[in-house]
């Protein structure tokens, strides 16, 4: 399933880079999330609390989500199962969305990009894997190394520097959308230990 999900935002992501300037943006008006269109009328416009997390807008955007969506996501999967697995990462990011929304409700800025799903996966893998160890680069100044640190001190620094952004840029400002990062995440915490783990 993590491969799906990654293939499915692959291909989206390429679908919109052959779209004209006029026709991409009537793509992101129909399929991301957009505050004010969801609570004028919310039967209509819910489904972007899933679809809008298949979108991005940039190629960074989606190789940085794809890349931690791969690195912690399988290893959840194999615990979960890959249907109980795919319910969890939609609701994170549809709960993410949700609560993005619900701060600015009267927004017209679009909303896109896995990561409050994804946010929501490296929530659950902490849960799970508190002793994990994982492989990241370290840079200082000029120089590089790969190193070995536990996934809790890489995903609690990580989650610590989005509770502060969020807590410091104003929701409603075009960029990242750091508070749907911080949902996710405590949506992957809290969600997890209820979901069943796969039986073998």
């Amino acid at each position: 399933m993590t491969y799906a999900l990654i293939t499915v935002c692959l291909v989206v992501f390429f679908y919109q880079t052959r779209l004209d300037e006029p026709g991409l943006k009537l793509f992101i008006q129909t399929w991301a999330l957009i505050p004010q269109e969801l609570f004028a009328d919310f039967h209509r416009e819910m489904m972007t609390l899933v679809s809008s997390q298949f979108l991005h807008d940039s190629l960074w955007h989606l190789v940085g989500n794809m890349w931690f969506l791969w690195l912690f996501g399988n290893n959840l999967e194999d615990v979960l199962g890959r249907w109980v697995f795919l319910f969890f990462y939609l609701c994170c990011g549809g709960l993410a969305a949700l609560v993005y929304a619900v701060v600015i409700p009267a927004s017209g800025i679009p909303l896109i990009g896995a990561s409050g799903a994804i946010a929501g996966v490296m929530g659950g893998y902490i849960v799970r894997f508190p002793q994990a160890h994982i492989h990241t680069l370290l840079i200082v100044v000029i120089f590089f190394t790969i190193v070995r640190i536990p996934a809790v001190v890489y995903l609690g620094f990580w989650i610590l520097w989005e509770t502060l952004r969020a807590a410091t840029v104003s929701p409603g400002q075009p960029g990242i959308a750091y508070l749907a990062h911080v949902v996710g995440f405590l949506a992957g915490v809290i969600l997890l230990p209820w979901l069943p783990e796969r039986q073998d």
